[in-house]
């Protein structure tokens, strides 16, 4: 039990008030750091025979596994159990999140009725110097629909005045996205809304927003299933004070996984007189 609660807290997905139930089902809990009455988190864990646990967060997408120290040699008899364990917990997470899905796209729906077509006039798209392409407003926020290749609706953004962005709790975002205009001669992919909106006002080539790096391969990906002959470009965010330039290291996976070009923006440097 109390390797299992180390683990979580490793993985930075330490509960809140630590109280396992060591009963093989599904069990939710708020993660450190979360909201207060969140539910975020999910564990399964099996104490009996070859202990076994699996954790995550619904909010990141974070998925572990975890197994004592204490057993290193697993009988062929306990690995089996191990590998039914590891099924079943799988079965339970995926169940779960699909209610999880289905609550949210629920929500996200009621919501997307009640906003009103967004101006060019909002403080964030000012600011940016963009305007408004099939995204609503609703409270002072920009609301930005997050959608599948066949049209649903699974969640939304919102981006506030400040630029403060936040994502409807449990929906999905993987391989879901934003789209700018109607492909044509190209498609292009980039991580954020203003980026998108910048690019397409630039070339008229239709853009499709992912909202992040880790979701460019997933959009990628659903892109070219279909539309498997249109010319790619994945657009990175060139992340270049942060170790590793993740923006530009997953566009270039996610070009590489599709066949797509890459466009990476060069600054430049304004000397002030």
């Amino acid at each position: 039990m109390t390797e299992f609660i180390e683990a979580l807290q490793t993985a930075g997905l330490a509960m809140v008030k630590p109280a396992i139930i060591a009963d093989g089902r599904l069990h939710r809990y708020r993660v450190d750091g979360d909201k207060a009455g969140s539910l975020n988190g999910w564990y399964v864990l099996h104490l009996e025979a070859q202990p076994f646990g699996a954790f995550g967060s619904w909010k990141t997408g974070q998925s572990e596994t975890w197994t004592a120290t204490d057993r290193a040699h697993p009988t062929n008899a306990e690995r089996q159990a191990l590998q039914e364990r590891m099924a079943a917990a799988r079965a339970a997470r995926d169940a779960e999140q699909a209610k999880i899905h289905a609550a949210t796209r629920e929500r996200a729906a009621k919501l997307w009725a009640r906003s009103a077509p967004a101006g060019n006039d909002h403080p964030y798209l000012e600011r940016k110097g963009v305007r408004a392409y099939g995204i609503r407003q609703l409270r002072g926020q920009i609301v930005i629909p997050l959608r599948d290749v066949d049209g649903e609706l699974h969640s939304l953004q919102f981006i506030g005045a400040n630029g403060k962005k936040v994502l409807l709790t449990g929906g999905r975002k993987r391989g879901c996205y934003h789209a700018l205009g109607r492909p044509e001669r190209a498609l292009c992919i980039c991580e954020g809304y203003a980026t998108g909106a910048t690019i397409h006002m630039a070339t008229g080539h239709a853009t499709a927003v992912a909202f992040d790096a880790g979701n460019l391969e997933p959009v990628a990906r659903a892109l070219r299933g279909k539309f498997p002959r249109l010319p790619m470009v994945i657009c990175a965010d060139n992340d270049t004070g942060t170790p590793g330039n993740p923006g530009l290291t997953a566009a270039n996976a996610a070009a590489l996984a599709v066949g797509a070009a890459v466009a990476v923006p060069t600054f430049l440097e304004v000397a002030h007189v």
